[in-house]
């Protein structure tokens, strides 16, 4: 057996990520989960419920006034969010 380079874990996790195709649906979890980071800990308080499918992450907030506030900064936020998690992978967020 040819010995070849060693690779890190990172990396060989990041091949097989890429292999299978699930690269992009862990960085949309690791951008839901970054949801309270970006927006504050005020606004995370008001959010209830929250998921995300195929780059679409859907928020439930309680104040009516701060949804309409939010949805005035829904591209700043998607921006920061992609840019937490390197990659574009959050294109709409509903604010319901």
């Amino acid at each position: 057996m040819k010995r070849t380079e060693a690779k890190s874990i990172a990396e060989i996790i990041g091949d097989f990520m890429q292999q299978e195709d699930i690269e992009d649906a862990v960085l949309e979890q690791k951008a839901l989960r970054l949801w309270g980071e970006v927006v504050g800990p005020g606004v995370n308080r008001m959010t209830t419920e929250r998921y995300v499918d195929n780059g679409v992450i859907t928020v439930k907030i309680t104040s009516a006034a701060l949804r309409n506030d939010l949805m005035l900064s829904r591209t700043a936020i998607i921006a920061n969010l992609n840019e937490l998690v390197g990659k574009a992978v959050i294109r709409e967020i509903v604010l319901r």
